[in-house]
């Protein structure tokens, strides 16, 4: 049987099938006390930054959609900041002040704000908000939300803490991230176990949350989809910067261990399926982006039905009176 190198063995041994714990309450999906270890192991790393290259790009993009928006933020909160991947990008031009929440105080101590902006770090869960109602006009949340219980429950604690027009700008990971993993680990558990176990998380799909969205009351709501594809040199690099980024799975159902045997199959299938010429693989990151602003009567409402003085019906005769 083909030998793992110790760094590959870590990673098989460590990272993707940590032992299973039965779940406290059972319409948990996630073991949150797993994942807060998960991110205060790796933001302890003395390279933790190496692995960041997906939020880092995200939290970018995500601070250029703040720009976007015409106005000055007096009060914003950055939930799941880890270093402050959006933050890092703003300037007192479009926030005064931020409020930046994280689990773990490592990344919490990382985080280096912009001088003009006033910056206060608290330790919290995104599951259990402690801010005052109305006390903020910008909430943002850059790829943490898949890692939550209650997208429900969570929703309805923001619209909660914005002012009337705040907005809630989020980015999270859609349903077909990492969908080449999956398949090559399933194909590889089918064919030499008879069946396969769930090794990737459970991810939404954008009609998800605008659905949620919704029902939690946010008017305007915007969604867009983007998709980032990163090229590894084998299905272990992958794993390792999995690991590294923090994104090992927690779900309650995971299993206990990988067959030996099925780890290396799978990365023969991946290489298989998805290898480019040059023999590197490469890994999708489906992200969701979306908007929502909490209700407000300056906002700009839909005309009453009935109410327009053109019907569709009537489009190609418009076009024959031009000519």
């Amino acid at each position: 049987m083909q030998k793992l190198s110790p760094r590959i063995s870590s990673v098989f041994n460590c990272m993707l099938f940590p032992k299973c714990q039965k779940s406290t309450k059972s319409s948990d999906i996630f073991d949150r006390n797993a994942k807060r270890r998960q991110r205060e192991s790796s933001a302890q790393k003395d390279d933790f930054a190496v692995y960041q290259y997906v939020k880092e790009e995200f939290g970018y993009r995500m601070a250029d959609r703040v720009w976007d928006i015409k106005r000055l933020f007096t009060h914003a909160i950055e939930l799941s900041s880890g270093s402050g991947f959006v933050t890092q990008n703003l300037t007192r031009e479009i926030v005064e002040n931020v409020v930046l929440c994280d689990t773990s105080h490592t990344n919490l101590d990382r985080i280096k704000c912009p001088e003009e902006i006033y910056c206060s770090k608290i330790l919290i869960d995104d599951e259990h908000l402690p801010f005052r109602n109305e006390c903020s006009d910008l909430v943002l949340s850059n790829l943490s939300l898949h890692w939550v219980n209650k997208l429900p429950e969570l929703f309805s604690e923001v619209i909660r803490c914005l002012r009337n027009d705040g907005v809630f700008l989020g980015a999270i990971f859609g349903g077909q991230t990492l969908y080449e993993l999956r398949c090559s680990l399933q194909i590889a558990e089918s064919e030499r176990l008879g069946g396969f176990s769930p090794h990737i998380s459970p991810f939404v799909e954008p009609t998800d949350i605008g659905s949620l969205l919704n029902r939690a009351g946010f008017n305007l709501i915007t969604i867009d989809v983007e998709e980032m594809t990163i090229n590894y040199p084998s299905i272990f690099e992958l794993m390792f910067d999995l690991q590294g980024m923090a994104e090992s799975s927690v779900a309650w159902n995971r299993r206990l261990h990988l067959n030996r045997d099925c780890l290396i199959a799978a990365a023969s299938i991946y290489r298989e399926l998805y290898a480019d010429k040059s023999g590197n693989i490469p890994a999708t990151f489906q992200v969701i982006n979306f908007i929502g602003w909490k209700p407000d009567l300056s906002q700009p409402k839909p005309a009453k039905r009935g109410s327009a003085n053109f019907s569709f019906k009537d489009i190609e005769n418009l076009n024959l009176k031009e000519q």
